[in-house]
Order: structure tokens, then C-alpha cells, then sequence
């Protein structure tokens, strides 16, 4: 791992640095060797947090971290049945901003700014610009969601919400705690995994004050992205009150091993963390290269329930397009 990377306590200043300068990234890592088979695509550039590159280990073009991040020549490559809105999240789009797909929560794409780009992410492709909830399109989305009253739960997507100030953070909170039938806030993060000092006091005493349920769905794949100083800002926030669950997408070479799996879920819970979905790719164009086939990815959940307690095990799952829930695998299939 990088010992002399200096990275900045303040979470606005790590934000602002973050790596996107390829050069940079191979120099620090030691790889330029790797220069010429990298392709930067110029809609989903380069970009990761210098404290996210401090947990990669130096010298080792296969570290599961560094692989999550740099740019592969194998996203130029057109696969058949891998698109640019695999989850068709634009047929779920009834005004700018918001996503209902499921019956009973939405979805605010709050930004689509993010601290770390995921060479894997389903929403690479996604129209931001044309989805941002800006302040003029604020009173639509809560006259929609009094007009839908099966809504009883915000999702805080994006982009990633906590990318933004806390004082914008906050307006969002005011706007969903005022609409009486929102009973649970549910923010969907990596910036706690990436950049642990985004969970400052200000925000983990905000979220704990609020008369709604707030969960906090971060992303993490491996269990070396949980270092010291991530797991006690994760203890932080579970102490506030705030239930933590994660996410995880299920990556070829990446974490598709059952000695990975387990050290994942275990480094989780002792930061007070529960596992909570083992995803199967999105089919995005670009990310085929991380794709993993059903039966191996059954195969592993089958040992991580001879592993591991079943509060430790996530439930395998992929998200289908026009599909009103996440679909479960079915693990009998190949039996």
C-alpha cells in the first residue's frame, strides 16, 4: 500500500483532489507500464480518491482495487446484450429528477456528480444533465409523491448524495421530512467507503435528529477498501443511530471467490456494517469484461452459506429492467 500518499482530513479538500490524470495514478502505483493498455473513454473519465488509492497495494496490476477504477481497453469492445440503459431507468422517469420503479419509494438523483468512478457503473451512460432536481422542479417532485401515497420511502441516489455540501444535504432532508407520509430516507453511498471523513460530525448529528428512518446503503466489493479509519467513521455512524447495510457487485477476478466473500462480510459487520445484496452485473455497455457467469455466482453463494452465519450472507440478486422488485436468483436451478 502507499505510505507517503498525504491525503487532507478535510473531506470537501479530498473531494476536490481526487486523481484524473492516468500518469498520476500508474506513477503512484508504480505501473506505467500498464499506460498502453489503458483506454480512457472521454463520458466516464478517470476518477478516484487519492485515499482510495492509498488501500491499493503497489506494484500489483491485479489488486482488486486498482481493477474496480482503471480504464480497460475492453470498454471500447461492443457486446451483444450489454446497453447503455440496461435497467431501462428512462421508462421510469415521470418527471426530472426522479426515478419510480418501485411501488413503494422513489428514487432523487439528487447529483450526478460522484468521487469515484466505477468502471462497472450501470449509470455511466445516464443523462444527468436532464435529471438534476434542481430547486424549479422541486414542488413537481412533492405534488407527485402526494399524489402517489404507496410512497412511504425516498431513496438518495445520484450521482451520489454525498457528494454534495451538507447545507444542500440538508434542504433535501427539510423538503422529504415535511411530506407526512415519508416514514424512511434511504441514501445510497460509496463516499464513506472512498473518502470515510464524509461522515463528519455535522451530517451523522443531522441524520440522527431526523423524525424519519434513515438507512444508509453504502458500496463496497472488498474487504480491503475497509481500513481502520473507514470502519471507526462506520462505527460513527451505526452509534448515531443510522442503520448501515452494503451492496455488493459481484466482479469477475475482482471478488467472485469464496475466501474474498467471506472476509468481506466479516470485515462489514465488525464496522457495524450488515451485508444486504450480492448483485450480479448490470448488463452496461463497457462492463462485460466484469461479468460473471450465473452458475459460478450460485455455486459461491452455496459456500458462503456453508461459511459464514446467515445474517452474514447477502442476498443474491439482479436487477431486471421493468421488474417492480429486485429479482432473486434462483439457487436451485443448477441442482
Amino acid at each position: 500500500m502507499i505510505n507517503h500518499l498525504i491525503i487532507q482530513k478535510n473531506w470537501q479538500t479530498q473531494l476536490s483532489t481526487v486523481i484524473t490524470s492516468l500518469d498520476e495514478l500508474l506513477a503512484l502505483l508504480k505501473l506505467e507500464h500498464l499506460r498502453a493498455d489503458v483506454y480512457v473513454p472521454s463520458h466516464f473519465v478517470l476518477r478516484v480518491p487519492r485515499a482510495f488509492v492509498a488501500k491499493m497495494r503497489v506494484g500489483d496490476a491485479n489488486d482488486p482495487l486498482l481493477r474496480q477504477v482503471l480504464p480497460d481497453k475492453k470498454e471500447q469492445l461492443a457486446i451483444s446484450g450489454y446497453i447503455a440503459d440496461p435497467l431501462a431507468e428512462n421508462a421510469h422517469n415521470p418527471t426530472k429528477g426522479l426515478l419510480h420503479k418501485y411501488q413503494s419509494r422513489v428514487l432523487l438523483t439528487v447529483t450526478g456528480a460522484c468521487a469515484i468512478h466505477c468502471r462497472y457503473c450501470f449509470r455511466q451512460h445516464f443523462d444527468y444533465q436532464a435529471n438534476l432536481p434542481n430547486p424549479s422542479v422541486q414542488d413537481t417532485i412533492i405534488d407527485y409523491i402526494h399524489k402517489h401515497l404507496e410512497i412511504d420511502e425516498v431513496i438518495l441516489s445520484g450521482g451520489d448524495p454525498l457528494s454534495v455540501s451538507n447545507r444542500r444535504l440538508f434542504q433535501w432532508l427539510d423538503i422529504l421530512e415535511a411530506i407526512a407520509q415519508i416514514t424512511t430516507i434511504r441514501l445510497h453511498t460509496r463516499l464513506p467507503v472512498v473518502i470515510p471523513e464524509r461522515l463528519d460530525e455535522a451530517l451523522l448529528e443531522r441524520l440522527a435528529s431526523s423524525r424519519c428512518q434513515i438507512v444508509m446503503v453504502i458500496h463496497c466489493n472488498h474487504a480491503n477498501e475497509i481500513d481502520e479509519l473507514t470502519a471507526q467513521h462506520l462505527q460513527r455512524a451505526r452509534a448515531a443511530g443510522i442503520t448501515l447495510l452494503n451492496q455488493t457487485v459481484l466482479l469477475r477476478d475482482i471478488n467472485d471467490d469464496i475466501q474474498t466473500q467471506a472476509a468481506l462480510s466479516k470485515r462489514l459487520f465488525a464496522a457495524g456494517v450488515l451485508p444486504y445484496y450480492l448483485h450480479l452485473l448490470d448488463k452496461v455497455a463497457g462492463g462485460a469484461h466484469f461479468d460473471l457467469d450465473e452458475r459460478a455466482a450460485i455455486e459461491l453463494y452455496w459456500a458462503l452459506l456453508a461459511k459464514l452465519p446467515g445474517y452474514l450472507v447477502p442476498k443474491l440478486v439482479r436487477e431486471l429492467p421493468n421488474r417492480p422488485f429486485k429479482v432473486p436468483i434462483d439457487v436451485y436451478k443448477y441442482a
